[in-house]
């Protein structure tokens, strides 16, 4: 994979972000890293560049940097949390991410991430929270932060080691990767990454607004899937486990090693948690995403004959004739199109006897068209597919398909289950006895709705 071209949006105040889409798994997941980060200068470390192939295997990873850093806006000053949520969604417009999974590092790119999913769950499917740290200043109530003088030592430190290549590795140990100390490529490729991520100016706001964070508040309110890593440091391990413990039904997961950016960290292991972690998500969203309805499939008898005898012009407006037939049935009777397979139909309802009531007004409908049709009807549990559920699967759907291509012209079967449901609607059938289904267990006890 070549890197990912950058490309640039505009935020709400007209600032610009510098961001990059590396295509791969159909989920999106949005990566926003710490304060300091170039886009292409990152790339440059292999790391870094296995990391993001790698989770590139399973997701569509957006990332971008933060106003302020790398290619983004330099003349804003330092965000504040409110101005990175804005950010956040001036970002996954252009990149067409409706839902995504969202990653960050540390109490600034994982905080606004959380603060994201707080205040926009419907548009969050989870929450990855590396590094995580809820608020940077020690306090009474907070013994895990920094004080002041310490970072204000990082600031005095990060900028005399930008310039001198010669604490290019106590560089790398003081942002959290010792197992790169040692590497002179690394030592070269962190200075310049330095330099290329922000000005010494820069970094001295950024590490003012980083003073300023303090997420607690919004923990206790995100209501979307959430694992939080720790960094390597003992005390850090004992915050994330507090910080989990305040977001309800969060997992807390250990991280090995003593390096803190998550592309250092067993990298192998580190995405397979996320996907393990994502893949359990949809399941369960998967397996919530069913309702109780009644399908009903149609289809015209003998249509590829009338369709040979026609031609194809008569054979079209004719269609077009019966698919305003049909949808205005579906519609009288209170059903939702699904979709139509060449001259038949799927929809579903709400009630067992409506859909029944409605394959046979289409029966009846069809016939002054010169046409027949059959129809089957099935009532189970549906599971609602695609981006916005419009569509429908599972076994339910299966059975229907199977009970409605049994039916004989002007022909309406249902499933027992259909018969037993309607008991008391007046509906009159006979029994057709029991069919083996195709690739549907068990037999089951056909009936035709004559009345």
């Amino acid at each position: 994979m070549d890197v990912p071209k950058t490309r640039y949006t505009k935020a709400a105040d007209g600032a610009y972000l510098a961001y990059q889409v590396l295509e791969g798994g159909g989920i999106d997941l949005l990566y926003v890293p710490g304060w300091h980060s170039h886009l292409e200068v990152y790339w440059e470390q292999p790391r870094y560049a296995r990391f993001m192939r790698r989770l590139s295997s399973s997701f569509r990873v957006i990332t971008f940097d933060e106003r302020g850093t790398g290619l983004s806006e330099r003349t804003v000053g330092s965000p504040h949390m409110e101005t990175m949520l804005d950010d956040v969604r001036a970002v996954l417009d252009p990149a067409a991410s409706e839902r995504p999974v969202l990653g960050g590092d540390g109490p600034d790119g994982g905080g606004s991430c959380a603060v994201f999913a707080a205040s926009f769950p419907e548009q969050t499917q989870a929450l990855i929270w590396w590094s995580a740290h809820a608020r940077s200043l020690v306090a009474v109530d907070y013994p895990w932060g920094q004080d002041a003088e310490s970072l204000a030592e990082e600031e005095r430190f990060i900028e005399r080691a930008c310039g001198d290549e010669g604490l290019s590795a106590e560089l790398l140990r003081y942002i959290g990767c010792p197992s790169l100390a040692d590497d002179p490529a690394a030592q070269e490729w962190v200075c310049k990454f330095y330099r290329y991520a922000a000005t010494p100016a820069g970094a001295r706001a950024f590490l003012a607004w980083y003073q300023a964070i303090d997420v607690r508040d919004v923990l206790p309110v995100i209501r979307v899937p959430t694992l939080v890593f720790p960094d390597a440091q003992t005390e850090s391990v004992e915050e994330a486990q507090q910080i989990a413990a305040q977001i309800p039904g969060a997992r807390f997961m250990t991280r090995p090693g003593a390096d803190f950016p998550p592309w250092l960290v067993d990298m192998t292991r580190n995405v397979e948690t996320v996907e393990g972690f994502v893949a359990s998500i949809r399941q369960e969203e998967a397996a919530l995403d069913r309702v109780l309805a009644t399908v009903l499939f149609t289809d015209i008898v003998g249509s590829t004959q009338k369709a040979a005898e026609m031609g194809d012009a008569r054979w079209k407006e004719l269609l077009e004739r019966q698919n305003v037939a049909v949808r205005a049935m579906i519609a009288r009777y209170r059903g939702k199109e699904v979709n139509t397979m060449g001259d038949g139909f799927l929809a579903t309802f709400d009630g067992p006897a409506r859909a029944v009531k409605c394959a046979q007004a289409v029966c009846e409908a069809v016939k002054p068209l010169g046409l027949e049709v059959r129809a089957g009807c099935h009532t189970g549990e549906i599971e609602l597919m695609g981006a916005d559920g419009a569509d429908v699967g599972g076994i339910a759907v299966h059975i229907g398909a199977r009970v409605g291509a049994l039916a004989g012209p002007s022909e309406v079967l249902v499933s027992s289950t259909v018969k037993d449901l309607v008991a008391g609607s007046g509906l009159v059938f006979e029994d057709r006895g029991q069919h083996t289904l195709k690739g549907v267990p068990e037999k089951w006890r056909i009936y035709s709705a004559t009345g």
